[in-house]
């Protein structure tokens, strides 16, 4: 059941996978010795290991806490191109910010996601006005994803829309009538169709790593960033804390805005890697399309709260190119009305190749 309820909606990565560019299918073959690869002395040398692209698909939901309510779903693929593949107009692009110098480690992210809202209770057809509304979204987004020594920017645009065409009323039903979980009556009520602008920008300091017996480091991530747009504004800043054996160069699992940052950037250190991680961030909220309800049509809405905190902590393990991780989320209360904090898990996967 819980596998079922964590593929809501999963068919939406067969895109993403399909809309991969051909440099990114074929870099597996790159990788592999000329022995392997079928290549001879005259082809180009192998990829090195560091440039590496990265398939990364992200699931949130509050299944495994016995809730099925406000942020009930997410799902992101994403795929982030090798050092040096990265479009010649993204390079000039980056450039011209000044967040980023000719010396940065450039990758461009490619994702798709999607994201669903509900009220408390999702067996009644005309869910109270104080209770959160129905609500989906969906998009795609381009990133520029940028490393110069410990810092980490990401820079993201996402265009997609909130409302019936975003799919989440027939996504959640589906998976509802295959685990048998109730069906939902309120989306007749969800907010109406808009188109989605949105970018956000974040900026990740790492620590250097201190050394502590039996081989285990330890080190920190503060960050701060933003959101622009008709579905989020706000600011944010907070500090993640790591703890493991043969730390990867990354700066966070990946997560699903708004959130703790992270990244599907990761560089392995060694073919076995774990830690665990905690962290907690704050935001500054100016809109939340999914509180404040539709910018340019009358829909529901609650009075939503200013100032909203994430603290979370889980485990990551890589093993030879592959991050797994689990992270357990707290949500403070997001609107007035709210009787108490939220609560899910998010699971993600990242391959490198």
């Amino acid at each position: 059941m819980i596998a079922y309820r964590f593929a809501q909606p999963l068919f939406l990565c067969v895109a993403i996978v399909a809309a991969l560019p051909a440099k990114a299918q074929t870099s597996q073959a790159q990788q592999e010795p000329p022995e392997q690869a079928g290549q001879n002395r005259a082809d180009p040398p192998a990829r090195p290991s560091g440039d590496a692209g990265v398939f990364s698909l992200v699931v949130e939901n509050d299944l495994l806490y016995n809730v099925d309510r406000h942020y009930t779903n997410g799902i992101r693929a994403s795929y982030l191109t090798p050092r040096g593949d990265e479009p010649v107009r993204a390079r000039d692009l980056a450039t011209s910010l000044p967040i980023f110098t000719a010396d940065t480690d450039l990758r461009v992210e490619y994702a798709l996601g999607q994201s669903m809202f509900t009220p408390s209770d999702i067996k009644v057809s005309n869910p109270p006005l104080d209770d959160r509304p129905y609500g989906g979204w969906l998009y795609g987004s381009l990133g520029l994803i940028g490393r110069t020594d410990h810092v980490l920017d990401q820079v993201i645009v996402s265009l997609g829309v909130v409302g019936p065409a975003s799919l989440a009323e027939q996504s959640q039903k589906f998976v509802h009538s295959i685990i048998g979980s109730p069906e939902p009556q309120g989306w007749d009520s969800q907010l109406k169709n808009e188109p989605a602008v949105q970018m956000f920008y974040e900026r990740s300091w790492r620590s250097p790593a201190f050394h502590l017996p039996a081989g285990v480091d330890l080190d920190a991530t503060p960050h701060a960033g933003g959101a622009l747009g008709n579905v989020f504004t706000y600011g944010n800043m907070g500090m993640m804390f790591r703890l493991g054996q043969n730390l990867p160069l990354d700066y966070g699992v990946q997560r699903i805005f708004p959130s703790l940052p992270g990244s599907g950037y990761f560089e392995p250190v060694n073919d076995v890697g774990w830690y665990f991680f905690a962290g907690v961030d704050g935001r500054a909220v100016a809109r939340n399309i999914f509180l404040d309800g539709n910018t340019f049509a009358d829909s529901r809405s609650v009075d939503k709260r200013t100032y909203v905190g994430d603290a979370q902590f889980g485990i990551a393990v890589i093993v030879k190119g592959v991050r797994i991780a689990y992270t357990h989320v707290l949500r403070t209360k997001e609107f007035e009305t709210q009787d108490s904090a939220d609560r899910f898990g998010a699971l993600s996967v990242s391959f490198r190749f």
